[in-house]
Order: C-alpha cells, then sequence, then structure tokens
C-alpha cells in the first residue's frame, strides 16, 4: 500500500512499478485531509492513525509505504507501535545524497513550511550536511498546484517559478548546485521546475531509493511477472473527473468507490 496526503505518492508509485512490476497496489490519497500542513502536529498524528487503522483493517497490505515527508516525520514511530509486525517505509528528504554530491556547497531544501520548519529536518541538516550551506525553503503553493495540474487544471509558470526562486542562491562565486525535491508531489512538477530554473541543478527525488527499500523488503519474491494490478481509494470518497482518472489509468490504477472518512474522527 502507498499512503500520501494527495497524489504526491504517485512519484513513488512510479518508482514501484518500475523496479517492482509484479506486485498489487493499492494507493490511499487522504484528500478528505490535503494538505496535511493546515493540521496541528498532534491532529495530523491522530488523522493518519484513523485513516491507516481502517485501511489495513480492510486491505491488510504486506507493507505500507508512506509516501509523505510530513506523515512520516511525524506519525511512523506512532504506526509501527499500533501495527507491530507491518513494515512501514517513510520519506524524509534526501539531504545527505546531495550534500555528499554537491561540489559548490550550496544545496537547498525545497520542502513544504511545515517540512522545514520541522526539527527533524534540521537534524538532518546538521548530521548530513554540516559540511555545506543548505537553504531551506518552503511553499504553501507547489503541492495544490501539482494537485490542480494533476486534474487537467491550466497551472501559470509564474507560480511555479515564484515558489523555487529561493532555492537558486550565488555566494562568492558559487551557485546552488542540488535542490532536494522534500515534497513528493513536487516531482509531479519537475518539468517546468527544471525549464523555470535560473540555472541547471541536479534535482534529488527519494522515490528512487524508497523503491530499492521496499524492493528489499520484499525479498525474492518474482520480479519479472506482467504489471499487475492496482486501486486507488480518496478518504473523500469523491470520484475523481475524467482527467484524473486517465492520469490514474497511466500509474496502473483504477478508482475503486469507498465510504468516505470523515475529517470528524481525526
Amino acid at each position: 500500500m502507498v499512503f500520501d496526503s494527495g497524489l504526491g505518492g504517485l512519484t513513488v508509485l512510479g518508482a514501484i512499478r518500475a523496479l517492482r512490476p509484479d506486485v498489487d497496489i493499492v494507493y490511499v490519497a487522504d484528500d478528505a485531509a490535503f494538505p496535511y500542513g493546515r493540521l496541528s502536529e498532534a491532529d495530523l498524528i491522530a488523522r493518519v492513525a484513523t485513516v491507516m487503522g481502517r485501511i489495513v483493517a480492510e486491505r491488510r497490505p504486506d507493507i505500507v509505504v508512506v509516501a509523505c515527508s510530513t506523515a512520516s516525520t511525524l506519525a511512523l514511530p506512532h504506526l509501527r507501535a499500533a501495527f507491530p509486525g507491518l513494515p512501514f517505509v517513510g520519506v524524509v528528504p534526501a539531504i545527505k545524497p546531495a550534500a555528499a554530491e554537491s561540489r559548490s556547497g550550496l544545496i537547498s531544501v525545497l520542502a513544504t513550511r511545515g517540512t522545514v520548519a520541522r526539527d527533524y529536518t534540521r537534524a538532518l541538516v546538521r548530521e548530513h550536511a554540516a559540511d555545506c550551506e543548505v537553504t531551506l525553503v518552503g511553499s504553501a503553493v507547489l503541492a495544490p498546484l501539482a494537485e490542480a495540474r494533476l486534474r487537467g487544471e491550466a497551472v501559470d509558470d509564474a507560480d511555479i517559478a515564484r515558489e523555487i526562486a529561493p532555492c537558486f542562491v550565488e555566494k562568492s562565486g558559487a551557485r546552488t548546485d542540488h535542490v532536494v525535491l522534500a515534497c513528493t508531489h513536487y516531482p509531479l512538477l519537475r518539468d517546468a521546475i527544471e525549464r523555470l530554473a535560473p540555472w541547471p541543478v541536479a534535482f534529488v527525488d527519494p522515490a528512487p531509493a524508497i523503491a530499492r527499500r521496499l524492493d528489499s523488503l520484499l525479498g525474492s519474491a518474482p520480479k519479472t511477472a506482467p504489471g499487475r494490478s492496482g486501486a486507488v481509494l480518496f478518504t473523500s470518497g469523491r470520484r475523481p473527473g475524467d482527467s484524473l482518472q486517465k492520469t490514474l489509468l497511466r500509474y496502473g490504477l483504477e478508482f475503486t468507490p469507498s465510504a468516505a472518512i470523515s475529517l470528524a474522527t481525526a
């Protein structure tokens, strides 16, 4: 199972499909609570626990990928305690590889505002990027823009350019050379972000590493079988529009009607 507050986890699902085309996948989008940034930490943890409890009971997954940095950094310890024996794979900002590969020593972390503000993120910077100058850039706009684009809505380049501009730093003749995409929604806009960047940089997407971790947990199950089926559930219970349904089919997902999970339960 792949879980996210919205549709950003599709970037992770795509990487999993590429590496493990033999597995069945249920994708759960907690769109009733999207975006998670508007919830307090306590409410977010309670919300994720509520949704996970219901879906795990109904679907009985072998592994759960929490494809959301916000949910991973806050809720994973609670989920692992609540569901002992069920493996959870989380997402953390890929600061370590960005710092290791940077030549200029200037890297940026493009994330949600909640991820930027979190002590967990700052601890990663201290632990893995002490030799670099790290610019933390929080956006409340990019994830909703990615969702809108997936639904076939027009997205203004100027809105994207404004959000990514602080990532690009020039200092003492050096320039930012790595930008960590620390929200799974952001790779959905990667083509536009690359096109609008003021100079070329390496964009670090955590999805391939997450897929490799899932593969290691699955072990020696067959990897050469034809692509398996996938279902997508929305906690709002709303049916996606035609444009989004076509997008979901490209990811091997078919909409499965389900009862809404009310925000009141959080």
